[in-house]
C-alpha cells in the first residue's frame, strides 16, 4: 500500500526546521514526522502544495543529527525556499501563534476545542474564534522626484531607512490611517492616495496594505517615539534600503522605476 508524503512545517521555537543538501534548503517532505512529535503536540492542518498535505507543529528540541538539518528564522527563510513555500511558512507559523493564544475562552474560560482547521469553539459557552490578522498600511510618498524615508527605533539594522508605516485603529478606513500615520510620524500632509498592492506579514499575524500619496504640504518633524531620523532621498542618492522579500522594497524599487523612466 502507497503512503502518502507530508510536507511538514515544524517550528523550533520561532525557527523552521529545513532539510539540509549541501548549499540546498528544503522543507521536509515524507510520509511521518521527521522527527518524534509527542502524542499531544498540537498539528495545524493547511492548504495542500502541488498536491501533497501539509501539517505544521512547533517542538522543543532540534534533531539530533544537526548536519542535515537546519532551524532557520522565519524572515531568513525567504532566501532560500521557493515562495510558495515561504508564503505556506508564514501561515503556518500565523496558525500555531493562533492556536497558542486561544486555549482558553476569552469569555468563560473554558478550554476550546478546534471546530475546523481555522477555528475553535468554546467547550462551555460555544463561543466561536478565528485567527485574527492586524492590518497595516505602509506608505510611500513622493515630492516631485524625491522620496520620504525614515528610520524607525525598532528596525533590525541601524542604518536602514525604510518607509512610514503603521497599524489600522477601530473605526479608519485604510486611507484614514494613511493620513493620520503620516501625520503623527512625520508632521506631513498628503494627497493622491492609491493602493499598491498587499503582503501577509506574519511577525506574528500581520498583513501589510501598501499605499503611494503625494506631498501636500508641512514640515518634517518626526514622532521622537517612533522615529530617530526622516529625510527625502532621490534614487541617486538612497540609503541601505529594506531587503527585496518586503512589500516596503517592492514600493521603492517602483519609485525608482517610475524616475527613471520619466526622464
Amino acid at each position: 500500500m502507497e503512503t502518502s508524503l507530508t510536507y511538514w512545517f515544524i517550528f523550533i521555537g520561532n525557527a523552521l526546521l529545513l532539510e539540509r543538501d549541501g548549499d540546498n534548503y528544503r522543507v521536509p517532505c515524507c510520509s511521518a514526522p521527521p522527527l518524534p512529535l509527542k502524542d499531544w503536540t498540537p498539528q495545524q492542518e493547511l492548504p495542500p502544495l502541488d498536491g501533497i498535505s501539509c501539517l505544521a507543529c512547533r517542538v522543543d528540541l532540534p534533531p539530533a543529527d544537526s548536519s542535515h538539518w537546519v532551524s532557520m528564522g522565519l524572515r531568513e527563510t525567504w532566501n532560500v525556499l521557493p515562495f510558495q513555500f515561504y508564503n505556506m511558512a508564514g501561515k503556518a507559523y500565523e496558525l500555531i501563534y493562533w492556536d497558542s493564544n486561544t486555549k482558553y475562552c476569552g469569555f468563560c474560560g473554558a478550554p476550546m476545542k478546534r471546530d475546523t482547521p481555522i477555528s475553535k469553539k468554546c467547550t462551555h459557552c460555544g463561543k466561536e474564534v478565528w485567527p485574527q490578522v492586524s492590518p497595516a498600511i505602509i506608505v510611500r510618498i513622493r515630492k516631485g522626484d524625491d522620496i520620504l524615508l525614515v528610520h524607525a527605533r525598532n528596525f533590525r539594522r541601524s542604518e536602514m531607512y525604510g518607509l512610514v508605516a503603521g497599524f489600522v485603529e477601530t473605526g479608519e478606513t485604510l486611507e484614514d490611517c494613511v493620513m493620520r500615520e503620516v501625520k503623527e510620524e512625520v508632521g506631513l500632509d498628503i494627497q493622491n492616495i492609491r493602493y499598491f498592492g498587499s503582503q501577509p506579514w506574519p511577525y506574528p499575524c500581520g498583513i501589510m496594505i501598501g499605499f503611494t500619496a503625494d506631498y501636500a504640504g508641512g514640515e518634517l518633524q518626526i514622532q521622537q517615539e517612533e522615529l530617530s531620523h526622516a529625510r527625502w532621498f532621490n534614487r541617486h542618492q538612497l540609503p541601505p534600503i529594506p531587503d527585496k522579500m518586503s512589500i516596503a522594497r517592492s514600493l521603492i524599487d517602483d519609485y525608482i522605476f517610475e524616475t527613471s523612466s520619466s526622464k
